[in-house]
């Protein structure tokens, strides 16, 4: 199956075509703004589906939105009528169809070309009018506010918010794509379709802002938001894929004793924090309880004893852990616990706290095994 993408270097195409090579047994066909009419003639002939998704967005001129939109949607029409073609076209429109400005105007006068290509040629067309579309790829001062604002925050340039409680309807680039290529697999659909896309969500300028700012510090902070699902998850990816090529990793601020060194490493809203330390050979930590506070102790490379003890008994549980087997291991509240470095070689332990040390509350308390 041929499948063209029109305006595959921009930031809808480039995400769509990264789904589409996901593809078995489809073959990529692609257009630009600097290819000539024939090779457009010969794409369009080609293609078996047409993923129209090129456009002007921010032109010098206005004429340039009727050119970009309204023109080059003609000249595909127009190949498609004259090779009767029944080619199934599906274009990234846009909500201001509906607003009275040239980019809107131009997108409707889009629009209505491609469904008089379905009545005429029965062929089918899939119009989604799109709201604001972000994630990696888009592209600052060009595509949307949150391009511009992940580009910007990260390097410590100015924004400009006229309005903090300005809501936008948003959707993810994923989301986007994946509604898409779903209809390559669809059969029986005729006419001119207006599809649904979800999840949109709706966010004020000041929301988006004061995240933003929260994934900037948590480098600082080591506190990392809610980032697993929904929005928030969507705007980290994007925010990350802003990071200059130079700024992929961040040094840490540690403490160093003799025993070894321990290091602070991710923390979470409601779930926690995460650590790493390394201790000499010979070396015992710990030999403290917790009455509320769980941890869990991960050995990644060395050999340790690891004892507990009931504070109110004189049983001693002990267990041997090594790099040889990945086992995590339960601080049990009430138990005074240590570790202690039990080979020849530096040990790392990596831990997990189900709360963020606070040192005017840090529920532990000094005992021996």
């Amino acid at each position: 199956m041929n499948v063209l993408v029109t305006g595959s270097g921009g930031f809808i195409g480039k995400n769509l075509i990264e789904r589409l090579q996901r593809i078995e047994d489809l073959h990529i066909l692609t257009l630009e703004k600097s290819d000539s009419y024939d090779t457009l003639q010969r794409r369009v002939s080609d293609a078996d589906f047409i993923f129209h998704l090129a456009g002007v967005n921010r032109p010098e001129t206005a004429e340039e939105f009727y050119r970009g939109n309204r023109d080059l949607t003609g000249k595909i029409v127009e190949i498609l009528s004259e090779k009767r073609k029944v080619t199934p076209v599906l274009m990234s429109s846009s909500i201001q169809v509906d607003r009275d400005n040239d980019y809107g105007k131009s997108k409707l006068e889009a629009e209505k070309l491609l469904d008089k290509y379905s009545q005429t040629s029965g062929a089918t067309v899939y119009i989604y009018r799109l709201p604001n579309v972000f994630g990696k790829w888009s592209r600052p001062n060009y595509n949307t506010v949150i391009a511009t604002w992940c580009h910007n925050i990260i390097r410590g340039l100015p924004i400009n918010i006229t309005d903090r409680n300005i809501k936008l309807s948003l959707v993810y680039i994923d989301d986007v794509v994946d509604h898409f290529s779903r209809h390559l697999d669809e059969n029986g659909v005729k006419g001119v379709q207006y599809p649904d896309i979800s999840p949109i969500y709706e966010k004020s300028l000041g929301d988006i802002y004061e995240l933003l700012q929260k994934f900037k510090k948590s480098r600082e902070t080591l506190l990392v938001p809610r980032v697993g699902r929904g929005f928030e998850r969507a705007l980290y990816a994007t925010y990350l894929s802003f990071l200059p090529k130079d700024s992929f990793s961040y040094s840490l601020k540690g403490h160093e004793d003799e025993r070894g060194t321990f290091y602070e490493f991710l923390k979470t809203v409601d779930s926690g924090q995460f650590s790493i330390s390394t201790t000499a050979p010979g070396v015992t930590r710990g030999n403290h309880y917790h009455n509320t506070k769980n941890e869990k102790f991960l050995v990644v490379k060395g050999k340790a004893s690891i004892k507990m003890r009931d504070i109110f008994s004189d049983e001693v549980v002990e267990y041997r852990a090594s790099e040889e087997k990945m086992e995590v291991f339960e601080m049990i509240p009430g138990y005074t616990h240590d570790i202690t470095n039990i080979g020849d070689d530096e040990m790392i332990l990596l831990i997990w706290s189900n709360e963020i040390y606070n040192p005017e509350n840090p529920d532990t308390y000094s005992m021996k095994v």
